[in-house]
């Protein structure tokens, strides 16, 4: 706002962050009180986000859960010590699959820094253009994950508010045609952890 003219006094404040190579929707508010209470909220928010990663996977839908930890490199990873990484849960539905590729729609069930992308990696299916969970990243323009819906509470009136955003150009590319009915706002609950260690 104050670079657009810079005797401006309005201020815009951002909630929340995407990964550097990563799409979709980001909530700014005008108010630091504002800011406060969504982040107040963060944990509760529903986050959907889709993905197109290598490979088929067997299982329909699955919840994927272990403790992530960052190294002196600035990479996560899983650790099987509890003490060390924080408990983290990512739950999935198989939405599309070709012979090579699938479509997800992930539901983003704690927040840790890239621990959609460290999840399906370990699962043995990185995201298609992750440059630094998947061998093959650089052989694609761009990062095919996705901030699709934001379910949240209005910071002032405790309105349910819910934005989403369609499935990109770029995962049609990928995929096909993706059916616009396949990929609903939410996923449903999702089914009893797998636990990764």
């Amino acid at each position: 706002v104050r670079k657009g003219y810079s005797k401006s006094r309005n201020r815009i404040f951002i909630v929340h962050r995407l990964d550097r190579d990563a799409s979709g929707l980001l909530i700014f508010v005008k108010s630091e009180e504002a800011k406060r209470r969504l982040q107040g909220q963060w944990p509760e928010t529903k986050k959907t986000y889709v993905a197109v990663v290598h490979g088929r996977l067997e299982k329909p839908a699955a919840t994927i859960s272990s403790c992530l930890m960052e190294n002196a490199a600035h990479r996560v990873y899983s650790t099987a010590d509890p003490q060390k990484g924080y408990l983290s849960h990512t739950a999935y539905k198989v939405v599309q699959q070709t012979r090579d590729l699938a479509l997800l729609e992930i539901d983003l069930l704690t927040g840790r820094k890239h621990q959609i992308r460290v999840h399906l990696a370990e699962s043995g299916h990185p995201i298609v253009g992750d440059r630094r969970y998947s061998k093959d990243g650089k052989a694609y323009k761009r990062m095919a994950l996705h901030a699709m819906a934001l379910s949240f509470k209005h910071p002032a009136s405790g309105k349910e508010m819910t934005f989403t955003t369609g499935v990109p150009d770029y995962f049609t590319k990928l995929m096909g045609k993706v059916e616009a009915k396949t990929v609903s706002p939410h996923p449903p609950s999702p089914p009893e952890p797998t636990i990764k260690k």
